[in-house]
């Protein structure tokens, strides 16, 4: 089965919300690889990686986050899959 790649960034009241464990677990409840960290802007920057379906899932979550989150932006650059298995929060 085919693989893609989404590299997201959101922006907004999203750090110090719980957004980065909720999208942790919503992505592991969806079956996609990649990781999710905060940036020292206030932004958080993820990287999807399974089934084109299966991403797109997970961008949609981008926009609403975790339930105390409040998205204002989300940028997506597609590429092709890296291979990353497993997902992860970086600190």
């Amino acid at each position: 089965m085919a693989r893609t790649r989404a590299h997201v960034f959101v922006s907004g009241r999203v750090q110090g919300v719980y957004y980065r464990a909720t999208t942790r677990e919503r992505a592991q409840k969806q079956g996609v690889d990649g990781w999710v960290r905060n940036l020292d802007d206030g932004r958080v920057e993820a990287v999807f990686e399974g089934p084109e379906a299966d991403v797109e899932t997970m961008v949609e979550f981008c926009h609403e986050g975790s339930e105390r989150a409040n998205v204002t932006d989300v940028d997506v650059e597609y590429d092709d899959s890296e291979g990353i298995e497993g997902f992860e929060v970086k600190w």
